[in-house]
């Protein structure tokens, strides 16, 4: 995700576009044509940044709702559109297809275009069971096929610096992760809040934390709909990283916070502060042994707060002009389907934890 200078349009983080062959062989003159499926609630934030890219033309855009095609062709009148997908998958003048829909459609949806030759950017969560990402995954690798989840949070400006800020070994070694993501709404009518919310902090924590999650206890409840509105979920990790998630559908207000605790400093991020998103505490805790009547002695570190400077160029723009890169390049993502695939089984065990009132799931 790192940039090798910009070019071009504000965001771009290439320096350079390959050319890119379509599906039929033909040369499309450097541009990636793209098609998206879905321009519901997410939809319009993935077109209008391809839009916006250089190397970059969305050709045709799906939806089932004439509204919905309506309200594009009035920004986007050169783009055309359709109520068909089959339409969109087969399209021999598309290179690329976006996928923006309900989660339950992804498998069949990205597995179609990758049998017709389309390289996948999918929304989150990647699939609904881990059978179907590996299936997607070994597709995608047989046909020589970029395949890239929307973890768009992995592309953020603070969770770029809490990276940096790790691999420079500012905060020592990882001893927690912690992190409240509750609002009143929006209820989804096909998935919980765990599948709903969850997906942000289990690829943030996959991306951040050194190792893979070892094992998941997940407690929740329903009170509304039939699905469940609030859960909290408790992930291990090797080298006794803990992290927890709460994630809420019913709270009265809006709150995105994470407590990332480590042996030399400790950091808050708080994604709804305007400014200083992320402030570290020169903060901590010291145990040592002693001789005597008191076995241990405990010392507390309390020094400055300083609250570094992080980008502010939109992550979703960073994002798509990153899947772009990786296309015309032939690179392997970060948050490819692999990455999917590991916090989908993340998700599943959190669920079955769920049903089990508790159980640890050892993944």
């Amino acid at each position: 995700m790192s940039s090798n200078g910009k070019n071009g349009k504000k965001g771009s983080i290439r320096s350079g576009v390959a050319v890119v062959s379509g599906p039929d062989g033909s040369s499309t003159n450097g541009l990636l044509r793209v098609g998206v499926v879905g321009y519901g609630y997410w939809g319009p934030n993935i077109v209008r940044n391809l839009h916006a890219l250089d190397g970059v033309r969305v050709v045709r855009v799906c939806d089932k709702c004439p509204k919905a095609l309506q309200r594009l062709k009035k920004t986007y009148p050169s783009v055309s559109v359709t109520e068909d997908v089959h339409e969109l998958l087969t399209a021999t003048d598309i290179d690329a297809i976006a996928i923006v829909t309900p989660v339950r459609t992804h498998h069949g949806l990205a597995r179609a275009a990758l049998e017709n030759g389309k390289h996948v950017f999918v929304e989150k969560p990647f699939t609904s069971t881990t059978a179907q990402a590996e299936e997607l995954i070994e597709l995608a690798e047989r046909k020589n096929l970029t395949l890239m989840v929307d973890h768009t949070f992995l592309f953020t400006g603070a969770v770029r610096k809490i990276r940096q800020l790790m691999e420079e070994g500012v905060l020592g070694d990882l001893y927690y992760y912690d992190s409240t993501r509750v609002n009143l709404g929006l209820f989804q009518h096909d998935v919980n809040v765990i599948w709903d919310l969850a997906p942000h902090d289990l690829s943030i924590m996959d991306y951040l934390i050194q190792g893979r999650a070892e094992a998941v206890v997940a407690t929740g409840a329903s009170h509304l709909n039939g699905f469940e509105d609030v859960a909290f979920i408790t992930v291990y990790f090797p080298r006794n990283v803990i992290a927890h998630i709460n994630v809420n559908w019913l709270s009265p207000v809006k709150v995105r916070t994470t407590l990332i605790g480590g042996e030399k400093k400790m950091l808050v991020w708080n994604d709804l502060e305007a400014d200083e998103k992320i402030k570290v505490y020169d903060k901590g805790v010291e145990v040592t042994n002693q001789q005597g009547i008191y076995n241990l002695l405990v010392s507390y570190r309390s020094g400055d707060m300083w609250a570094p400077q992080i980008e502010c160029t939109e992550a979703l723009e960073v994002e798509l002009d990153y899947f772009v890169d990786c296309v015309t390049r032939q690179k392997k993502p970060v948050n490819d389907g692999e990455a999917g695939l590991r916090v989908v089984r993340m998700l599943e065990a959190a669920n079955q934890s769920l049903l089990q009132k508790g159980a640890c799931l050892k993944l």
